[in-house]
């Protein structure tokens, strides 16, 4: 009998084709978009996140790599390890992440950012906070 293993992901099953780049390791690059997602609310603290294997299988990679961003959000605070349990969210994860994202926002993006609107002569009145 011939076993034919493939690393297409079976059909019905909900991938997220990620896009990766070579900016920065892929765990790294995961472990952001995990932390995204926990600045978005997803899943909110105390709860549970999706197994190694649910992500490693979400975003068609390794598991291995699933487990290395997952030590990173765990070596930052963001969540922990409950034995024979998986890995929460911990309290005061967001207001930790949103402190953090504010700073790099300030210090690195928005002086970026003021140069260029002045640059293109854009002034606080041209612009619609309100608009999405």
């Amino acid at each position: 009998m011939v076993c034919y293993i493939s690393n297409t992901p079976a059909a019905g099953l909900h991938t997220m084709q990620a896009t990766w780049t070579a900016q920065a390791p892929i765990y790294q690059q995961l472990a952001d978009r995990l932390a995204v997602q926990l600045l978005d609310g997803s899943p909110l603290e105390g709860e549970a996140l999706p197994s190694v294997r649910q992500l490693a299988s979400q975003y068609v990679i390794n598991p291995l790599t699933v487990s290395r961003a997952l030590q990173a959000l765990v070596d930052n605070g963001l969540i922990e390890s409950r034995r024979g349990m998986g890995m929460y969210v911990v309290q005061g994860a967001r207001s930790r992440l949103l402190q953090h994202e504010r700073e790099q926002f300030l210090q690195h993006d928005w002086p970026t950012l003021r140069a260029r609107l002045q640059r293109l002569g854009i002034g606080a009145n041209d612009l619609n906070w309100e608009s999405a």
